[in-house]
């Protein structure tokens, strides 16, 4: 058997060819991809890219990651609820009733409910949302924040995972994050468990 060009010389040239073709797909994806978007890479966010998530809360309100606002998003299940508190009373002063700002909450069903299912659930979750606006109100009443609490709060029931998959699908995403997205979606932070309101207040005044 007689060698030509790097590759055997068989019964057929496609084998040949196949090599060649392989080859050259790696080397043109491995020159391309430190360009290609982090928002076209599935799995883990990273800091400094940009993205533009949507949802729409129980309200009806539609939201963005990208629209203009600077957005601390915490995703959570049910049973972390304290986390989800935790976080929003770590949110600093001059944040609040500042229309630049808004805080969404994503809360992640890890069971499935059928549509009657989830009428229950959103009807249940309300008075809860009803009762952390009043614990809000009372920090815009003692910051003399003349401004209704509830309509700051933005709360997204998740029971099909569409809304948290877009931050990782992948199997070993945390079940509780909070990120940080500055006006334009650009990730300025993120954790995986309730920030300091130190570390909380440097990400947001990043985006000042």
């Amino acid at each position: 058997m007689r060698q030509t060009g790097g590759c055997q010389r068989t019964t057929s040239s496609s084998i040949c060819l196949l090599v060649n073709l392989r080859a050259l797909q790696f080397f043109f994806f491995a020159a391309v991809a430190p360009f290609i978007p982090a928002t076209l890479l599935p799995g883990v966010l990273s800091n400094g890219a940009t993205y533009s998530f949507s949802f729409v809360d129980i309200d009806g309100n539609k939201l963005s990651t990208a629209n203009g606002h600077v957005t601390v998003l915490v995703l959570a299940t049910t049973a972390e609820r304290e986390k989800v508190r935790a976080v929003g009373d770590r949110v600093p002063d001059f944040c609040l009733g500042n229309l630049n700002y808004r805080m969404i909450t994503i809360v992640r069903f890890t069971s499935r409910h059928t549509a009657i299912g989830r009428k229950i659930a959103t009807a249940l979750v309300k008075p809860r949302v009803n009762q952390e606006a009043r614990r809000l109100q009372a920090r815009y009443d003692a910051n003399k924040i003349s401004r209704d609490a509830r309509k700051d709060i933005f709360t997204v029931l998740d029971f099909d995972g569409s809304a948290s998959s877009q931050l990782d699908d992948s199997a070993q995403a945390a079940s509780f994050r909070v990120l940080v997205f500055a006006r334009d979606g650009k990730l300025l932070a993120q954790w995986t468990d309730v920030p300091s309101a130190k570390q909380l207040a440097e990400a947001l005044k990043v985006s000042r």
